[in-house]
């Protein structure tokens, strides 16, 4: 089902049962999946792969993105990998932005969700089951594995890494390349690895600093550092 007024580009491939919303922009080489569902004035830019998803009203992807994909889930047997089944969907609210290659995996029993008005930015992997709030910023190369949930108006800084099965409460606020290891409580500021409230981990880096620069002045003129 396609709505009026919607751009196809060239070597766009649509499967079947596919709704697109009325006003919509489907770039070149971009690839919608069996049954994908998106609302009016999504924008899809070129390349980007959707599979098993309902988008909202004015989500943009860019370039590159793949959304739905299986995660990364597996049970060890006799030594051996054993893929496991992804049989949910990602879910995203209305006003969201994808970053270019970005990828968004599909959940293993339940959906994968984000919230409207998120910001995702390039180079993000959000795992399998990730339940993401509204108003959320997620700057880029972070990773959220599987089962995390961020809560409403959240921010991630670039390179943040989130463990598994990890809450994340409401407005919390995290440092660049911190790894979060915890679960870390509504209105938050976090730093460092494992992620400590941003006062200790301040405290942390001068205490560091300055344990440095007095081991310097104690050795001897020529003294090999």
């Amino acid at each position: 089902q396609i709505g009026e007024n919607v751009t196809i580009l060239p070597g766009a491939v649509i499967g079947a049962n596919v709704v697109i919303g009325e006003g919509s922009y489907i770039g070149a080489n971009v690839t919608l999946g069996r049954g994908v569902t998106m609302g009016r004035n999504a924008v899809i830019q070129a390349g980007a792969v959707i599979a098993y998803s309902v988008l909202g009203d004015s989500v943009q992807v860019s370039p590159g993105a793949a959304i739905g994909q299986a995660g990364f889930g597996f049970m060890m047997d006799k030594g051996e990998p054993v893929d496991l089944p992804h049989l949910g969907r990602v879910i995203i609210g209305d006003n969201v932005r994808v970053g270019a290659n970005s990828t968004i995996d599909r959940g293993s029993l339940g959906d994968t969700l984000i919230g409207s008005g998120s910001r995702i930015d390039n180079l993000v992997q959000i795992a399998h089951g990730v339940e993401i709030g509204i108003g959320c910023i997620v700057v880029a190369q972070v990773g959220i594995a599987g089962s995390s949930l961020i809560g409403d108006f959240s921010a991630l800084g670039g390179q943040v890494g989130v463990a598994d099965h990890v809450t994340i409460g409401k407005g919390v606020r995290i440092v660049a390349q911190s790894g979060i290891m915890r679960d870390i409580e509504d209105g938050g500021t976090v730093g460092g690895t494992p992620a400590v409230p941003i006062m200790e981990w301040r405290k942390q880096c001068v205490l560091l600093s300055q344990m440095v620069r007095s081991r310097n002045t104690k050795r001897k003129p020529g003294e090999s550092k």
